[in-house]
């Protein structure tokens, strides 16, 4: 299972399959049209940021991530989504792990994730830990588990 930099003209295809990952949640169809600008990813974003996808045989494009820098100490894991036909099949592990390393290597010593609420177990799986909640920038006075993962 390959992970690559993902390219900017492959900015559309992530922000799909975002949208079809928070899908698998069961959530409102109106819930999800209003991530489409959260979960948007942009040719500026790839270029700015580390953006990575695993792949399949095939050349197919199973999840990604994106790290955003916070401080010269500190990442965000902005985005991470693994196409609902790959969930459970460890691309989820296996990009986690990159981001991990990739931050290290970046010579961050914390990781920062809002994460969905359906994600948390498996930030927790990961090591990260729950450190408070954020407020949804979708959705007013919903709260997100916020964890840190320390590098």
């Amino acid at each position: 299972m390959p992970v690559r930099r993902a390219e900017p003209e492959e900015a559309s295809l992530l922000s799909d399959l975002a949208l079809r990952s928070k899908a698998h949640w069961d959530y409102p169809a109106s819930f999800i049209e209003a991530c489409r600008d959260d979960l948007t990813v942009t040719p500026h974003d790839i270029a700015q940021h580390a953006v990575f996808v695993s792949i399949a045989s095939g050349n197919q494009i199973t999840g990604f991530y994106m790290l955003v820098r916070r401080s010269a100490a500190e990442a965000d894991l902005s985005m991470l989504f693994i196409d609902p036909s790959a969930i459970g099949a460890g691309y989820g592990r296996l990009l986690f792990e990159h981001a991990v390393e990739t931050a290290r290597s970046g010579g961050y010593q914390h990781l920062f994730i809002d994460s969905d609420p359906f994600a948390e177990s498996f930030y927790t799986r990961m090591g990260a830990v729950r450190i408070g909640e954020v407020e949804s920038t979708v959705l007013a006075g919903r709260l997100l588990p916020l964890m840190r993962y320390d590098l």
